[in-house]
């Protein structure tokens, strides 16, 4: 079905959900657009329609290669100055709005991962604020993208806007349901091959991902009693971060803390571990229900939502959640379930990738 539509009008359909329904925008209000060039399409018709809802959008356009340059010529001071000016946009602006189309995912792979943790702690309390507001991430289908999926572009741009154009309200209103049970709950664990976790969800908040933060959506999530985390997880899938892919990944919790880690990378891996007090600690349990994302993409926005899979962030938990745990990192992790079982409070609660409540 979405094969068959254009990039004029799959730009239109998806710009009226990022701007109508992921971030409202009213009249008046100031947008932010973080755009990749090959967005062109889309970013022109979310242009459109802001003014269109007369609101004031601003538009930054980015350019592949400049972060590894950055990265490579940077000095410590450089990297720990705090933009202000970036500062005081964010804090001027209601919505944002950050369009991603990749021409090349590992381009900060040879840079320094320290440089890239550094960078995240000095710019943490400007993403603090666009937390507080509105935002939404959208990927716009690449070659780039669909290589790293394995899929042929044509096919995988059909993948994407199927995900993606669909009714969100309704999906909401089902998902509510999960996210209701979940407030009630205290003790979860997760049982699956190399896994056994058990954790504290009590009194956090479980949200319905239902596509006002992230577009394609469909997932429910919550945050963990900091200090509560105890066993082992081991996870199906990579996790791409500061440029890095890094697989194989098996953590192992002890009063919340990760106390063992492994994987193809232990390097990169200790480096994120290491950002600060808070990226050894959980921040978020997620699970994917999105029922037209079935296969790995190696996209997280779209794997996180894979029917039958779950995720655990290290790293920063949100504060929509009731999340306590504060980091620069906020790194998630996905493990296919369909061999898995879910418990809370000792009742069996999700088996083999479907929920039994």
């Amino acid at each position: 079905m979405a094969m068959a539509i254009s990039d004029k009008k799959a730009a239109e359909e998806i710009a009226k959900i990022l701007v109508d329904y992921s971030c409202k925008v009213k009249r008046n209000e100031k947008v932010y657009i973080s755009a990749d060039v090959l967005a062109k399409p889309l970013i022109q018709e979310i242009y459109r329609r802001v003014l269109e809802k007369g609101a004031y959008p601003s538009l930054y356009w980015n350019v592949d290669g400049i972060s590894p340059i950055y990265y490579d010529n940077a000095s410590e001071e450089q990297l720990k100055n705090f933009p202000e000016v970036l500062d005081f946009t964010y804090k001027k602006c209601s919505a944002f709005m950050f369009i991603r189309a990749p021409v090349d995912r590992m381009e900060l792979k040879n840079c320094d991962q320290k440089k890239i943790a550094m960078r995240q702690k000095t710019v943490k309390p400007i993403n603090d604020i666009r937390m507080k507001k509105k935002w939404v991430i959208f990927d716009w289908p690449t070659k780039t993208l669909a290589k790293d999926a394995k899929m042929p572009f044509p096919k995988y741009r059909n993948f994407v806007l199927s995900a993606t154009i669909q009714n969100w309200k309704e999906k909401s209103k089902k998902w509510q349901k999960i996210a209701n049970f979940l407030n009630k709950s205290d003790k979860i664990r997760i049982v699956a091959e190399g896994t056994d976790l058990t954790f504290s969800i009590k009194d956090r908040k479980a949200i319905v991902g239902d596509g006002t933060f992230n577009m394609p959506d469909g997932e429910v999530f919550t945050s963990m009693v900091d200090d509560s985390a105890n066993g082992k997880i081991k996870f199906t899938y990579p996790l791409r971060y500061g440029g890095r892919r890094i697989s194989n990944i098996t953590l192992v919790f002890k009063k919340g803390k990760v106390v063992k880690f492994n994987s193809n990378d232990n390097k990169s891996l200790k480096t994120m571990l290491d950002t600060d007090n808070g990226s050894r600690r959980l921040g978020e349990l997620g699970i994917g229900l999105n029922p037209g994302i079935n296969k790995f993409t190696d996209n997280l926005l779209l794997d996180e939502k894979i029917n039958g899979t779950i995720h655990l962030a290290v790293g920063m938990a949100y504060k929509d959640c009731n999340g306590k745990n504060e980091s620069a990192v906020h790194a998630d992790i996905v493990k296919d379930m369909h061999k898995g079982k879910m418990f809370a409070d000792g009742k069996l609660i999700y088996k083999n990738g479907k929920f039994l409540i």
